[in-house]
């Protein structure tokens, strides 16, 4: 689409609403900036952006005879899809694009796009080390943290751009086409948002949407309904396995990460060589080492790549040994499946931090991987009691309810032993209590540093 003086409506005004703005002024649109919050401070949001001229912020309400001007709606990623105003200018039959759309518009390079409900930012930062270390030039953006939009006008014919994308940002692509895409596992989340496993599973696969013959799909192999789509997918396929070998693909086998394609079966790396560790973590790099291959690299920068490649922060993170207990920052682990992966790291007796905003898990199964692991579960957060619940129905009773992340800090200092460990792996998002993962990580990592020896 032309976008030069467009009306374009920008929905949202965090960081990736300002950065699609940003974005939409180089390419002289006339620019909607809007935000539900009547009490929002437009003055401080004038001074985020590049340029006020033909920028108008609306506050509030959106009337009809707005909507009526519009040739273009950008929302920002944490914006539902199916609110009332964005169906009203859905039913106008104006466009609505996330802000990966929109970035895309202006990419000039090759994209690798990585979404799945876990892994994706440690796989996301692992490809782009590896693709820096062949690669000229070089972006890692999306929901790792960086807007898309902030850099893609950099971006040049030989370019390789890796993005983190997530559900919501896939449910609004329109031309979106990388050359290559994964989808590390699906499992339930974001229920609340979109509504159905279904629905969530279509945004996932909603990747490949423009992907031809000529691209690649790497999946995991080991995930029924992966396996399942992969069969279908209009794309060349790459598979990945951390139990079977594979006829062709990545694939573990006992403690070494092969190779194998026309036949070849070649030796990639011990995962004693690797600075990750847990089974997830083999996963993402096998991830990783299929979308590398599949752009061409070498596979000495490969290696090079991954074993020297070490944990993404917030990530079952190490953060310091205090009165001989080991205390660990796994705030990224959002949700169930991904917290699951937290409790397997551990080799010792742990004390488990969970707890926090309710995106409508079902906590059984996390529950059910404490495996005897588990030695006090303390929980946070508007999920707390819901957890107690599920974890009596399971037949777990050792846990305890605390207000806040200090007191849950608090209570593991005095309980905890030498030799056992402290995990923070909520199974749930932190809103509610914190403005997002990374500032809950960030307050657990403070907490364990001011501990006195």
């Amino acid at each position: 689409m032309e976008l030069e003086n467009k009306v374009v409506l920008v929905v949202g005004t965090g960081i990736s609403g300002i950065a699609a703005a940003n974005l939409l002024k180089q390419a002289k649109s006339n620019i909607i900036l809007f935000d539900s919050n009547t009490e929002l401070d437009v003055e401080a949001l004038k001074k985020r952006l590049d340029d006020v001229q033909n920028v108008t912020i609306v506050t509030g309400e959106l009337t009809e005879d707005l909507i009526a001007t519009l040739d273009l709606t950008v929302v920002s990623p944490g914006v539902p899809t199916d609110l009332p105003m964005i169906n009203r200018i859905r039913a106008t039959g104006v466009p609505i694009w996330g802000e990966i759309e929109l970035a895309y518009q202006f990419e000039k390079g090759n994209v690798v796009a990585i979404t799945g409900t876990n892994g994706k930012t440690t796989t996301t930062a692992l490809v782009g080390s590896i693709m820096k270390a062949y690669f000229e030039n070089v972006f890692v953006v999306g929901n790792i943290g960086i807007p898309y939009t902030n850099l893609v006008e950099e971006t040049r014919e030989d370019s390789v751009t890796v993005a983190e994308v997530s559900s919501f940002q896939l449910e609004t692509i329109e031309e979106f086409r990388p050359s290559v895409s994964a989808i590390l596992n699906i499992t339930p989340d974001h229920l609340n948002r979109h509504h159905t496993m279904e629905n969530y599973i279509e945004a996932k696969v909603n990747v490949t949407k423009n992907q031809t013959p000529y691209d690649t799909c790497v999946l995991n192999y080991e995930d029924e309904i992966l396996r399942g789509i992969g069969k279908r997918l209009n794309v060349r396929v790459v598979y990945f396995s951390s139990v079977r070998e594979l006829e062709e693909g990545i694939y573990l086998k006992g403690e070494e990460i092969y190779s194998r394609f026309d036949g070849i079966e070649t030796n990639i790396c011990n995962i004693h060589e690797l600075r990750l560790i847990g089974k997830h973590n083999y996963e993402n790099i096998m991830a990783g080492i299929a979308i590398a291959i599949s752009m061409d690299v070498p596979m000495e920068y490969i290696k090079k790549a991954i074993c020297s490649f070490e944990a993404v922060e917030h990530r079952i993170e190490y953060v310091a040994t205090k009165r001989g207990v080991k205390y660990y920052n796994d705030s990224k682990g959002t949700n169930p499946d991904a917290a699951i992966k937290g409790i397997e790291s551990m080799t010792t007796p742990t004390l488990l931090i969970g707890g926090g905003y309710d995106k409508d898990s079902d906590f059984t199964e996390w529950i059910q991987a404490f495996d005897g692991k588990v030695k006090k579960l303390v929980l946070i957060g508007q999920t707390k009691e819901k957890i107690a619940d599920t974890a009596k129905e399971v037949g777990f009773t050792d846990y305890v309810f605390a207000e806040t992340l200090e007191e849950a800090v608090a209570f593991c200092v005095k309980e905890a032993k030498s030799g056992e460990a402290v995990l923070l792996s909520p199974a749930c998002a932190s809103w509610g209590m914190f403005k997002n993962y990374e500032q809950r990580g960030n307050v657990f990592k403070e907490l364990v540093h001011k501990i006195e020896e």
